[in-house]
């Protein structure tokens, strides 16, 4: 409907003290729906699925499932080594995890059920593994090509990359600001004041993979940037957790992903089909 230039707008679920009252239909939905957007409650512009950052997004979706395959098949090599034969047991202890696995895919299939399926799982473990290098590095390759800024970034890895670009959008346009952003992530505060204190508490909604990458941004920063770690140990002298800091971190690398992002160009419009 977008190729043909027709308007759309993104609605979000319906008011839940409604679907209470009303209960769940597609009709009753529906005209929650349409009530928000004529009231203008609902004025978010969709994501288009049409440029580099919805590649990136299948490709994330493919890598995701391919390294919880991988540590399942590890989970459950190890575990059948603990019931393993005594002989076998003890020739693999103590290898590391790579060593272990080469000696396992190593085994004889023919020496007995329990020799065959740790050499099924380990040449699984190595598939899974192929798998997963390889699509990093298509990703890092997508990201390379349409924002090469975002790796630039201190702690901001190709997943950490794929995953904000993603939260944002081949359009993020329709973000207003570096505001809509942090609330898009969850790291925008949200006021909880009253006539006798005043405090923000912690937002619990957003996109919590994007919230996620955010974190472990700030983690790489605390150990390897000397200003984030000067950030941590002013704030802390002024009374405030390590919890609370991180939380004022991630809302300050949530500005400067924005500025990163909102410098790339956007993607050109599709024609419609005929």
């Amino acid at each position: 409907m977008a190729a043909h230039g027709v308007e759309v707008v993104e609605v979000n679920r319906p008011d839940r003290a409604a679907r209470r009252r009303l209960g769940k239909t597609d009709a009753v939905d529906a005209e929650a729906a349409a009530r928000a957007v004529l009231g203008g409650r609902a004025t978010g512009a969709p994501k288009t699925k049409d440029g580099p950052v919805e590649e990136l997004r299948v490709l994330k979706v493919v890598k995701d499932s391919a390294v919880r395959g991988r540590t399942q098949a590890i989970n459950q090599l190890k575990a059948l080594l603990v019931s393993a034969p005594f002989q076998l047991r003890e020739a693999l202890a103590g290898l590391s995890n790579p060593r272990l696995f080469k000696a396992c895919a190593a085994l004889d299939p023919q020496a007995g059920a329990v020799h065959q399926a740790l050499s099924l799982l380990a040449c699984r473990i190595k598939q899974l593994s192929a798998e997963a290098t390889a699509l990093t590095h298509r990703i890092a390759g997508i990201i390379q090509s349409h924002n090469p800024r975002m790796l630039d970034l201190t702690g901001v890895g190709p997943d950490s990359a794929a995953i904000l670009l993603i939260a944002a959008g081949d359009n993020h346009d329709r973000l207003r600001d570096e505001a809509s952003f942090a609330a898009l992530c969850g790291v925008s505060p949200v006021e909880r004041s009253s006539g006798k204190s005043e405090r923000r508490r912690l937002n619990r909604g957003g996109n919590r993979q994007a919230n996620a990458a955010l974190y472990r941004i700030v983690l790489s920063r605390l150990r390897w940037e000397e200003r984030t770690r000067a950030y941590l140990q002013r704030r802390t002298a002024e009374g405030k957790t390590k919890r609370e800091v991180i939380r004022c971190l991630k809302r300050y690398v949530a500005r400067e992903i924005h500025r990163t992002i909102a410098s790339a160009p956007l993607p050109a419009p599709t024609s419609p089909a005929p």
